[in-house]
């Protein structure tokens, strides 16, 4: 890599990528809001990586509940996005899924939107994030979850490949996690993490687990000592609790929420 623009495609770790983030990460207390901290973290890797910085977003508690995101309340865009692609996506994210979103929901390791790709093999509709994205000329982009808390992306018009080696890309992923730190710092405590009243038994979370392993009402009563009605009575006030339509989407939105392994 060159600090002239012109990267290299070669791995080893970038020195002077090194010593740019960890001057970010010492001067990130003289961000005083959130775009503050977006720049100065596209000025940490400027010049040494094509990436450029996509936006920050905090996660919701739970999934469903992502279609309530806002700019500028839990999500901040770079001045580099994009202009246009942010309202195209909650258009389209109102009707199908983003896995990518979900993967890195779940994960505590940072991805490349190729390797996602390649990880989940997306047919038909759900490859409509990435066609979004090359529609707006992201060829590839760097996904970095941090703490299952805030997600950082970065975007870039080249397939990243090499310039993505793991030496360099947890050098990234610390820029990421000191940006997300300051953030979480910036704004106010979120209403929607703190601990609701209609939290899951433990009974409900253990018919979940057992249902999650194909266990019909009948043996998860048996394995527990209850009876199958008072299996699908806990069944359905998870149900109730979860905000969901079935037994099918009950226990994935529980995996989904790390409810249950």
């Amino acid at each position: 890599m060159q600090s002239n623009g012109a990267h290299e495609d070669r791995t080893g770790v970038d020195a002077t990528l090194v010593g740019q983030v960890l001057s970010f990460g010492e001067k990130m207390s003289e961000c005083g809001a959130p775009y503050d901290v977006l720049a100065r973290l596209g000025a940490a890797i400027e010049g040494r990586t094509p990436l450029k910085v996509l936006g920050a977003a905090r996660f919701p508690l739970h999934s469903r509940d992502w279609l309530t995101a806002k700019l500028g309340d839990t999500v901040f865009l770079s001045q580099d996005s994009p202009g246009g692609w942010w309202q195209e996506y909650m258009s389209l994210a109102g009707t199908y899924l983003d896995q990518d979103l979900m993967m890195a929901r779940t994960s505590l390791a940072p991805f490349t939107w190729t390797e996602s790709r390649r990880m989940l093999e997306p047919i038909g509709v759900d490859r409509w994030p990435y066609d979004l994205a090359l529609k707006y000329g992201m060829r590839d982009g760097f996904t970095c979850p941090v703490g299952r808390r805030w997600i950082l992306a970065f975007w870039s018009t080249k397939l990243l490949g090499k310039y993505c080696d793991w030496e360099n890309r947890s050098i990234i992923f610390l820029a990421a996690n000191f940006a997300a730190l300051r953030l979480e710092q910036l704004l106010p405590p979120s209403p929607d993490r703190l601990p609701r009243k209609s939290r899951l038994t433990p009974r409900e979370l253990a018919v979940l687990r057992l249902s999650s392993l194909g266990h019909q009402a009948a043996e998860a009563g048996a394995a527990l000592g209850l009876g199958a009605e008072t299996v699908r009575s806990h069944l359905k006030k998870a149900q109730e609790k979860l905000g969901t339509r079935n037994r099918t989407q009950t226990v994935a939105e529980a995996l989904r929420q790390n409810l249950i392994p």
